[in-house]
């Protein structure tokens, strides 16, 4: 582990740089990636199954690659260079946006962005862990999640300014808007590829060669790992992509301005409760921390079934966020325990793999149901929203009685 931290916080300059890389991707694509569904519906017109096919696909693409990338840096035993080249990636896709008439070039795009993100985050994600103590992992990658989630909420401010300017507060998003952001989301992603290719550095994972060879399966990885990854599998099979959460608010009245200030409300409550849920994962067991966000969660998308009026939707919008604050330090701090330093890469290529092609299926899912298809057939918009609250109590029961609690720092395999 780096032995250089920042002086006034205790955690290495890494944690800094990347949450700064975050940030700025994030600016960037929070300005695109939800109304993107509503150029979809809107502008192209196509149903909501090709929305999953969209999304779904698009996440099942990069965690093939976050398997590979999060390998790939283990064996070079180097994190920075793979994480700058998916964040170039993803730069670079984003003004092709700007060619999309048909919805099969927006999947075209979108996919190619997801490639840059696959490349990236187990690698990234390495390097934090990389970067600290066991201790202080919940607390570095909450406050790597809440700078990523601040970039959010800036993203979306812009997108609103930009949205009111060009169309005022219509129900139904325009073309030209589109693009509009599209053109002002490419320098704030540029920025961040830069910030990190100059500011990052890699760090030294022990002494001498590694006691084990990074492997493409779960072999090596542990017992504790695989039941870990199962339930969190099980877990993304109702987590559908958050589109039908945002076609769900327009259903029920919510116009495109509207959203956006939803969105706003949602990212800033993610942003608050990131680093303290992070510090808390620290202090206490991890699964604990996992599995009150995942109540949190089923509650949640209980209350979207229900849900009657935009001022509900808003509400529970907003709770949401408090879900992914909650999950987002406790999940990755809990991976990084359960494997050897050696094979983090490949442990968080693994889960981020398992987990983005789950979306796929969870995405189709959602869609199929949505529109009427399937067992729960007469429950109509509702029942995508009460599937995902059901798997959320499943897999929230598997964490319970199948996967270690493991205080920070005890239970770590280091």
């Amino acid at each position: 582990m780096a032995d250089a931290p920042t002086r006034a916080s205790g955690l290495h300059r890494n944690v800094w740089v990347a949450s700064a890389t975050s940030f700025l991707t994030d600016v960037s694509s929070e300005m695109l990636q939800n109304v993107l569904p509503l150029f979809l519906a809107n502008v192209l017109g196509v149903r909501t199954w090709a929305v999953g096919v969209v999304e779904g696909v698009a996440e099942a693409t990069a965690s093939v690659l976050k398997l590979g990338s999060g390998w790939l840096s283990d064996r070079l035993r180097a994190r920075k260079r793979l994480a700058v080249a998916g964040y170039a990636l993803s730069a670079a896709s984003k003004p092709f946006y700007l060619l999309a008439t048909t919805w099969p070039v927006v999947a075209l795009v979108r996919w190619s962005d997801r490639v840059g993100k696959g490349v990236r985050t187990a690698p990234r994600d390495a390097l934090l862990a990389d970067s600290v103590a066991p201790g202080r992992r919940g607390l570095a990658f909450g406050l790597h999640r809440a700078a990523d989630t601040g970039g959010a909420v800036f993203g979306l401010l812009a997108a609103l300014a930009i949205v009111a300017y060009d169309q005022g507060g219509g129900l139904r998003l325009e073309a030209a808007t589109f693009r509009t952001l599209v053109a002002w989301s490419v320098a704030p992603a540029v920025l961040a590829v830069v910030v990190l290719a100059l500011g990052a550095e890699d760090v030294p994972v022990g002494a001498g060669p590694p006691s084990r060879r990074p492997s493409l399966t779960l072999k090596g990885l542990g017992r504790d790992f695989g039941m870990f990854l199962a339930v969190s599998t099980a877990f993304q099979l109702g987590n559908s992509s958050d589109a039908f959460l945002i076609l769900r608010a327009q259903e029920r009245g919510l116009g495109v301005l509207g959203l956006l200030w939803m969105l706003v409300g949602f990212n800033l409550v993610y942003t608050a409760v990131a680093a303290p849920a992070g510090r808390l994962a620290d202090r206490f067991p991890r699964k604990r921390v996992l599995a009150a966000a995942w109540v949190v969660y089923a509650l949640v998308y209980l209350g979207f079934a229900m849900a009657e009026s935009r001022v509900q939707v808003i509400a529970l919008f907003v709770v949401y966020g408090m879900y992914h604050g909650m999950a987002a330090g406790a999940a990755k701090a809990l991976v990084a325990d359960l494997v050897a330093p050696e094979l983090r890469g490949t442990a968080f290529g693994t889960y981020h793999a398992a987990i983005g092609l789950a979306a796929l299926p969870a995405s189709l899912i959602a869609g199929l149901l949505w529109q009427g298809i399937g067992p729960w057939a007469g429950l109509g918009p509702s029942a995508p929203f009460l599937f995902g609250a059901t798997m959320a109590a499943l897999a929230c029961a598997g964490l319970a009685l199948y996967v270690p609690g493991g205080r920070p720092g005890v239970n770590s395999i280091e």
